[in-house]
């Protein structure tokens, strides 16, 4: 059965993990391959994503809040911490690209609906990411300008702020529940796809609408 979306003023997104490919694991398993490894470097890894999202809740510069998770994990594990190690995973962080099925979909999208990113990093790295994702934003909303990251409320009051905007009149396309769709729902925005990336588990309780990319969302957009 085909699903069919309701058109939204405007169409939002989380960007890093959704929209750019999250390589976190890419960079960090070869940084740690003479210190960590196995089923230990799986517990390393896990509790790295774990420090960065306690991080967040206490808003400072998001290359601090890596830096802090790093050292943080690596304390927990006994695993040295090199001078160049932070350096590395921020520097390889600054040249993600988009995922693969973005481009083509996301220039669609643009030309029907006004694009906003929301994202849980910085002016800089946004500076960076959304050129490389081909279409044009309405709006770039950052950590930085908010002062908060999701899943804080503050940073989705801040978008309906700067938008003079409604929760109802957006359509928002995450691939991360946990920091996106369950405060939002929170918040009453109703109109959100979960768009599976295997960062997290579907949650429906939630109402998001789980698809698997964005053309499946054109489609149900009539826009395909």
């Amino acid at each position: 059965m085909s699903i069919e979306l309701p058109r939204p003023k405007y169409i939002s997104f989380d960007v890093i993990g959704t929209l750019i490919y999250f390589e976190m694991r890419k960079t960090v398993e070869p940084l740690l391959a003479d210190r960590i490894t196995g089923d230990d470097f799986e517990a390393f890894y896990d509790r790295f994503r774990l420090d960065r999202y306690d991080e967040i809740m206490e808003y400072r510069p998001y290359d601090q809040i890596i830096d802090r998770a790093f050292r943080r994990t690596a304390a927990r594990f006994d695993v040295e911490v090199r001078d160049t190690d932070v350096a590395t995973i921020i520097d390889d962080m600054r040249g993600w690209g988009a995922h693969p099925d973005v481009l083509e979909p996301l220039a669609t999208m643009a030309e029907h609906f006004p694009l906003v990113a929301l994202s849980n990093a910085d002016d800089s790295h946004l500076a960076g990411f959304i050129p490389r994702l081909g279409a044009p934003f309405h709006a770039v909303i950052t950590a930085e300008q908010t002062r908060a990251y999701k899943p804080r409320h503050q940073a989705f009051d801040h978008m309906l702020k700067v938008l003079d905007a409604k929760p109802e009149e957006f359509l928002h396309i995450s691939s991360h529940q946990l920091y996106d769709h369950i405060p939002m729902a929170e918040l009453g925005f109703t109109n959100k796809v979960f768009l599976d990336r295997g960062y997290d588990p579907d949650l429906p309780h939630y109402g998001a609408v789980r698809m698997t990319s964005l053309d499946e969302v054109n489609r149900a957009l009539g826009i395909a």
